[in-house]
């Protein structure tokens, strides 16, 4: 167990799957496969490819953080989460742009990633304020 474990709330969970933050994550993954399995996006395969990279690498990088030793390591992991929910927001701009999604769709999935981000931002200055970062 790390150091973070410590840390109040933290010590609360037992594994990275029980973590708010990376239960978000995986429903981004499950809105952005939802888009990217079928109709005109599944056949670009490279935006198809950077979007399903990306919201992957939200959850991932929770994961790998969450199982370092230091806090200090963990909010540079959820730092690279914070910076793949925006990417996967860009790349949710793209689709739209190009007419692979519709703009329901695209704010339901864009509004995920929001959701993704806001508690990956909070828990990251939870875990900053916490352990003096």
């Amino acid at each position: 167990m790390g150091e973070f474990r410590d840390l109040g709330i933290v010590s609360t969970y037992k594994t990275f799957e029980e973590l708010p933050c990376w239960q978000e994550a995986r429903k981004l993954c499950n809105a952005v496969y939802g888009i990217i399995s079928h109709g005109a996006l599944s056949k670009d395969f490279a935006l198809k490819d950077q979007i399903w990279r990306a919201a992957g690498s939200v959850m991932d990088n929770i994961a790998e953080g969450y199982d370092d030793s230091s806090s200090k390591e963990f909010v540079k992991f959820l730092g690279y989460s914070h910076r793949s929910c925006s990417e996967v927001q860009s790349q949710l701009h793209r689709a739209l742009d190009c007419g692979y999604i519709d703009g329901e769709t695209f704010g339901v999935v864009y509004g995920q990633a929001g959701e993704c981000r806001k508690q990956i931002k909070g828990f990251r200055k939870y875990l900053r304020e916490y352990s003096g970062i």
